[in-house]
């Protein structure tokens, strides 16, 4: 089973930009979609990006034009490339691997990062 490691959160002031990154144990091209998640304290965790092997690719409105998700599937891992960056948007961010159906319906799987935090300032 792959194992996931997210990295490249930080502090970052209102305006600013961080890419974020998930590293995969194993190949990810046989793997149908990654996705993004994120947790802020007091509320359910939520899908912010996705995408499959094939590049289709799911945003979240609140972020849509301002992040951008893609992989790398020959270094097994997916990045989340955050621009405009918004105190709303802090978080504990996660990876997973899941399904992304052609209904644009992201099913989380079982296999997670452990996160990476994402403090913006205002």
């Amino acid at each position: 089973q792959v194992q996931l490691v997210e990295s490249g959160g930080g502090l970052v002031q209102a305006g600013g930009s961080l890419r974020l990154s998930c590293a995969a144990s194993g190949s990810i091209s046989s793997i149908n979609a990654m996705g993004w998640y994120r947790q802020a304290p007091g509320k359910q965790r939520e899908l912010v990006a996705a995408i499959t092997s094939g590049g289709r690719t799911k945003y979240v409105d609140s972020v849509k034009g301002r992040f951008t998700i893609s992989r790398d599937n020959a270094k097994n891992t997916v990045y989340l490339q955050m621009n405009s960056l918004k105190p709303e948007d802090t978080a504990v961010y996660y990876c997973n691997a899941g399904v992304l159906y052609f209904t644009m319906r992201y099913s989380a799987g079982d296999v997670w990062g452990q996160g990476t935090q994402v403090t913006v300032s205002s």
